[in-house]
């Protein structure tokens, strides 16, 4: 389960600043933005695409199209069609393609995603097994939500804990280690988890409800770079409040054998947990919805004009981290 291949923010504006603007795209190529919307005829239509390499056989499948369907359901769009490219290395048997397709179509059925077209070959150049999915689907101009809409004022939601990618791999690839850190039945339970994944339930319910201005997801980076990315986007800084940051007993266990930082733990790689801006009118109902589908929310924290990224710790105020060092590598490959 090895995504963490992001390019620095510096590096990414000089790879995209040879894309020439066109008048029918309305969201290019930027950072901090994990879909792109282009016009076609009246319609907008939001693209993204995500890779998917290390992941168990049992769940590439769902795992491919749940990654980008996530991102495309951030910005208010149902996934409706989507795309696959399946490549493996030349020993890749016919079997485990039959498999991961299975699985994917599954999934695209569960999300009522029509999968349009792909690509599957073996090549000697690759070692390992890789997927690439592309979703999209329109959504009205008036109901498309983009990161940086938040507004002054707006409180910080956060779904789920923070890191819990990172425990449920870990569940599912290391898991003498789990099993020792967390005990044989909560391992098991963890290892049960990965649906949590995906956040495009939860991202589509807030899309539909007034006061929502503003979704990310906490993917490689954790909360760190997604809230970072989402402020700086929206031309606002925040104050956050540690305390109030959902961390579960797995994750302070990881912490604490690993002797993370405050900072790495801010970092932790964490897909399906999203961070929303919140006009704070539409909290409680917010709140509410959320929790009538199961999934755990904390409000962090609010958006200001002040540019200042403010961590409140203890009752004392530091500048929020800007860069991320995110410790999902390091835990996953179980070396201390």
């Amino acid at each position: 389960m090895n995504r963490m291949g992001k390019l620095r923010t510096e590096d990414l504006k000089k790879l995209l600043s040879c894309i020439k603007k066109d008048s029918r795209v309305v969201v290019p190529p930027l950072p901090g933005f994990d879909s792109g919307v282009h016009r076609i005829n009246n319609e907008y239509v939001v693209v993204s695409t995500d890779p998917c390499i290390d992941v168990p056989i049992k769940w590439f499948g769902w795992l491919l199209i749940n990654y980008a369907a996530s991102d495309v359901a951030l910005f208010g769009a149902e996934p409706q069609f989507c795309t696959i490219n399946l490549l493996g290395s030349t020993s890749t048997k016919p079997e485990i393609f039959i498999e991961i397709m299975r699985q994917a179509c599954k999934a695209a059925e569960e999300l009522k995603t029509a999968i349009v077209t792909g690509h599957t070959g073996t090549y000697e150049g690759l070692s390992t097994l890789v997927g690439v999915c592309t979703v999209y689907g329109t959504v009205a101009k008036e109901k498309l939500i983009t990161p940086d809409g938040a507004k002054p004022g707006d409180l910080i939601l956060c779904t789920k804990s923070v890191g819990l990618e990172i425990a449920v791999n870990l569940a599912l690839t290391r898991t003498e280690i789990a099993e020792r850190l967390f005990g044989k039945k909560r391992t098991q339970e963890l290892a049960e988890l990965v649906s949590l994944q995906s956040c495009v339930k939860e991202a589509l319910l807030l899309a539909k409800m007034r006061g929502v201005h503003a979704m990310h997801d906490a993917t490689e980076g954790g909360l760190k770079a997604a809230l970072n990315e989402l402020a700086n986007a929206s031309k606002l800084g925040f104050q956050i409040h540690f305390e109030k940051i959902p961390i579960s007993e797995e994750i302070q266990a990881l912490k604490d054998l690993y002797k993370l930082s405050d900072e790495q733990l801010l970092s932790m790689s964490s897909t399906g947990t999203i961070l929303a801006a919140i006009g704070p009118e539409a909290k409680d109902r917010v709140e509410k919805s959320l929790h009538n589908i199961g999934v755990e929310t904390r409000f962090l924290g609010t958006l200001t004009k002040d540019m200042r990224h403010v961590l409140v710790k203890d009752g004392k105020e530091k500048m929020f981290p800007k860069t991320t060092d995110d410790p999902y590598e390091r835990i996953l490959s179980g070396k201390l």
